[in-house]
């Protein structure tokens, strides 16, 4: 089937998806978890393959991150039962007027229709975007990158199977067969085919798809992240929450990118953060942290020196950049110069420094002594996401159910006529 073909046969599913109520489609999508237990075999051979022709042509934390497991396979088919499990978004009531005419104008939430990602080498986004998207009304078109195909193809397959069990089109999902740029370029220019467009991956693929689209589409953001550590912070607790937000998976868009310290404390944190994403790990047999410092930060730490662009770099890996502040306001302006809008965290026990810091940073998610790992849909309680939105209009930050709708005016009368 083509690309073509495929928006076609999605677009004509909408009504069918439209009329199902909420026991249909938790029905639906408890039969789909159900559906990659018993598919793991499949679809662990699958992601082999993928894993074997990626090495050497990816790093080795883009592969963790291509990777699955049977933990990994049973975490997205949670994923998918928590969904079923929250409120149905569509046909909720968002606002009730009654006119003195009479005419009572309720402002209800409704599905956008189709909905396309386009996204790369991360499997779970196949079976978190079908999720989200089916509970939410919408027929997804799926357009995985072509290091992953061969695992998103036997996830989706397990999902239809799903579907049909539970006496659903298998339409409802659809996974892209073409992993050329045309199928991408045939996605951004559906008009009239696909209500919804959501890049989900490296900078350059969002960029090419907020440049070019002709549909409407969300921009979910690379996270270039920061943590600020303010001088009255818990140092303590602010190792723990560095070598989280960095190293407990770097490969993801909530990873912490770039680490801020208040110039007084720095000649103590420092050499003790050092130890702890360094020596500390190497001696737990883990994969020490790089640490690339400006040049007041590198006369304390000794370690690589920054680079002009280190500062605006997603690294995906074991690499954090360091620079020293002067205090809460350096901080703030540095993160509005080289933020993406992701996620944000200030460290401290500075209750005036934290309200500054939150009322000032304009990202999607500001932390106060928290990792910046939370920015996710399941953590959010969400169940799960289908992106971090980084824009304002009209979705923000992750992206759940209500996110994936649009809303209309269904207005009652009784013979009213202006």
């Amino acid at each position: 089937m083509t690309t073509h073909e495929m928006l076609l046969t999605a677009k004509a599913a909408c009504p069918v998806l439209a009329c199902a109520d909420s026991e249909s489609k938790n029905r639906a999508l408890l039969a789909m978890a159900d559906a990659l237990i018993t598919g793991q075999a499949e679809i662990l051979a699958a992601n082999r393959q993928d894993l074997e022709a990626a090495k050497g042509h990816i790093s080795p934390v883009m592969l963790d991150r291509l990777a699955l497991s049977e933990a990994r396979i049973a975490n997205m088919a949670e994923g998918i039962r928590q969904v079923a499990k929250l409120p149905d978004p569509v046909g909720q009531v968002l606002r009730r007027v009654e006119r003195p005419n009479g005419i009572v104008i309720e402002k209800t939430a409704a599905a956008m229709g189709v909905v396309a990602i386009i996204y790369e080498s991360r499997p779970n986004v196949t079976s978190d975007a079908a999720a989200l998207a089916l509970k939410s009304g919408n027929v997804c078109v799926l357009r995985g990158g072509k290091e992953a195909f061969s695992s998103a193809n036997a996830i989706v397959t397990a999902l239809k199977r799903g579907l049909a069990a539970a006496g659903m089109p298998e339409t409802l999902v659809n996974l892209v067969q073409d992993t050329s740029r045309n199928s991408a370029n045939e996605l951004m220019e559906a008009v009239g085919l696909v209500d919804l467009l959501i890049p989900r991956g490296g900078a350059g693929l969002i960029r090419a798809v907020t440049e070019n689209a002709k549909v409407p589409c969300i921009q979910t953001g690379t996270g270039i992240c920061h943590i600020y550590v303010d001088a009255s912070a818990d140092l303590h607790k602010a190792l723990d929450i560095i070598e989280n937000a960095k190293a407990s998976r770097p490969s993801v868009c909530n990873a912490e990118e770039v680490l801020l310290v208040h110039r007084d404390i720095a000649p103590e944190f420092l050499p003790r953060l050092r130890r702890r994403l360094q020596d500390d790990r190497e001696a737990q047999g883990k994969p020490p942290v790089r640490l690339l410092a400006d040049s007041e930060a590198h006369a304390i730490l000794g370690t690589e020196l920054a680079g002009p662009g280190d500062f605006d770099r997603e690294f995906l890996d074991y690499i954090l950049a360091v620079k020293l502040v002067s205090g809460v306001e350096e901080a703030i302006v540095h993160i509005a110069l080289h933020s993406t809008g992701h996620s944000e965290a200030i460290l401290t026990e500075d209750s005036e420094a934290a309200q500054r810091f939150c009322r000032l940073v304009d990202s999607a998610a500001v932390y106060v002594n928290a990792s910046t790992r939370f920015t996710d849909g399941g953590e959010f309680g969400l169940g799960c996401e289908m992106g971090i939105s980084t824009q304002k209009l009209h979705a923000r930050g992750p992206m759940g159910l209500e996110e994936l709708c649009t809303y209309k005016y269904i207005i009652h009368g009784d013979g009213q006529i202006r």
